[in-house]
Order: structure tokens, then C-alpha cells, then sequence
């Protein structure tokens, strides 16, 4: 009796809540900018989970940091790159933030032109968001 009661109670769960999934989704409507993409283009890019990682450089081949993260803001549309300056091991690492677009890649490296670590540790701390 307790297995049919058991069984009987999860199929009701289990269809109120996909009823209750489709009565969420409906709303107002959402609207989708579609374009094209080539292939062509995008052969030309670097995926982030690549470059995430990545060692940066500096034009006289230091190293000066390491890209920690990217971050694309909602109303600029702009990617920013976290860098990780310093530090050893995980411990004391400093955290600046930089556009994405003053990075370049040379042979293969993501490269700051002009940057060493002193003038990225000079400027202000990043840290996450906890939340």
C-alpha cells in the first residue's frame, strides 16, 4: 500500500511540476536578432576557454601575468580581461582589469604592449563579486 501511495505521489509531482514549467514560460514574448556568422570569421578567433590561462607578455617577450578570467558587461557589450599579476603559487596573486582589445596576439601570445608587472600592479585592485 505505502509503495503505490509513494509511486502515485511522485507521478503527480513530477506532472504538476512540468505543468507548472510551461504556465512559468508564458509571458511576454522575446524577440531574437538573428545574423549570420562565417565560419570564415570565427576560424579567425580565439575561444575563451583557450584563452583563459593564457600566459600575457609584455613586446620585450616578459612575462607580466596571466589572464584569469573575461568579462563581458551587459551594457557595453565590451569584453574585459582579468589578469593575475604576481603572486606565487596561488598566494598574493593581484588582480587588475584591462580591455580585452589592448591585447594582441603575437606568435601565438597574448601580448600588453608597454605593460610590465609594476605598471599593472599600480593599477587599482580588482575582486569579484561574492554573490
Amino acid at each position: 500500500m505505502n509503495r503505490i501511495t509513494l509511486s502515485l505521489a511522485a507521478t503527480v509531482l513530477i506532472l504538476s511540476s512540468g505543468l507548472a514549467g510551461s504556465a512559468l514560460s508564458q509571458g511576454a514574448k522575446q524577440t531574437v536578432t538573428l545574423m549570420e556568422v562565417k565560419p570564415e570569421t570565427l576560424a579567425t578567433g580565439y575561444r575563451s576557454s583557450k584563452v583563459v590561462g593564457s600566459d600575457v607578455y609584455n613586446d620585450t617577450n616578459d612575462k607580466i601575468g596571466q589572464i584569469d578570467d573575461l568579462i563581458v558587461t551587459p551594457a557595453d557589450n565590451v569584453p574585459y580581461a582579468v589578469l593575475s599579476v604576481g603572486g606565487f603559487l596561488g598566494m598574493g596573486k593581484h588582480y587588475v582589469v584591462v580591455a580585452a582589445s589592448s591585447l594582441e596576439v603575437v606568435n601565438k601570445r597574448m601580448v600588453l604592449k608597454a605593460g610590465t608587472k609594476e605598471t599593472l600592479k599600480a593599477l587599482p585592485e580588482y575582486s569579484y563579486a561574492t554573490e
